[in-house]
């Protein structure tokens, strides 16, 4: 496995977790310059929100992993919590964030939420593609043990195990390029990529879920599910109805 860390300066630890993090928001950044007048955005306007956007996912995602998933190892090592380059950082709590964000944005700016949310969750996705491949470098929410031929020996653990992050990062890749190529769509009708990655993200995110063995005290588990799972089905169900509806008209 690869260290974790790319470089070390006294106690100062550069590690590929947060190198990956910023890359992946450096090249959304310039995916919504370079499509965000389609959707009616001026440069001066996706650049100031594009900031929000990145302190907001931030915060959510990792008050979610905290208060959610692993919340005895942080309450016992409060400091960690500021730790946020070493991984841990939960993807539902970084959408939800956005989401209640974008709002409340939309509302004080009188825009349409569809029309912000249709815009950024294109490089979201991407986002989210290199922040997968940052966990699997930290060896960090492993999958199962497996004998498959492309199975992998991770630090830490004994067995051969999928390598379930980089399935989900492939599966994020995919969403990526399905939405970035939806927008053009002819009669695009707005919404349409929001509730598209709800639902693809959902499901995909859902079954992937099965693939990753996880300490039995984080988060938690019910009827065979775990927390990731549930939010996921949330996802799902509350997306049908509008995607149909998009797709109908």
């Amino acid at each position: 496995m690869i260290d974790p860390v790319l470089l070390k300066i006294g106690s100062l630890e550069i590690r590929y977790y947060g190198i990956l993090f910023a890359l992946g928001f450096l090249i959304g950044y310039f995916i919504i310059k370079k499509i965000g007048k389609e959707f009616g955005f001026k440069d001066e306007e996706t650049e100031n929100l594009s900031i929000y956007m990145v302190i907001s996912a931030i915060i959510g995602a990792r008050l979610f992993e905290v208060l959610f998933y692993d919340p005895s190892y942080y309450f016992s090592n409060p400091i960690k919590i500021f730790y946020i380059w070493e991984g841990g950082l939960a993807s539902h709590g970084a959408l939800i964030s956005l989401i209640v964000f974008t709002v409340l944005y939309a509302k004080r700016k009188k825009i349409n939420f569809y029309k912000i949310s249709d815009l950024y969750i294109i490089p979201i996705s991407l986002v989210a593609a290199f922040v997968r491949i940052g966990n699997f470098i930290n060896g960090e929410l492993v999958g199962k043990i497996t004998s498959v031929p492309w199975a992998v020996k991770f630090a830490n653990y004994e067995e051969l195990r999928h390598p379930v992050q980089f399935y989900q990062s492939f599966y994020y890749l995919i969403i990526f390029l399905i939405l970035f190529n939806l927008r053009k769509i002819k009669n695009y009708k707005e919404g349409l990529l929001f509730w598209s990655f709800l639902f693809l993200d959902g499901t995909l995110r859902f079954i992937t879920e099965f693939f990753k063995d996880l300490p039995k005290d984080y988060g938690f588990y019910f009827l065979g599910l775990n927390l990731a799972q549930y939010v996921s089905l949330i996802m799902i169900l509350i997306s049908i109805i509008p995607l149909y509806k998009r797709f109908k008209q």
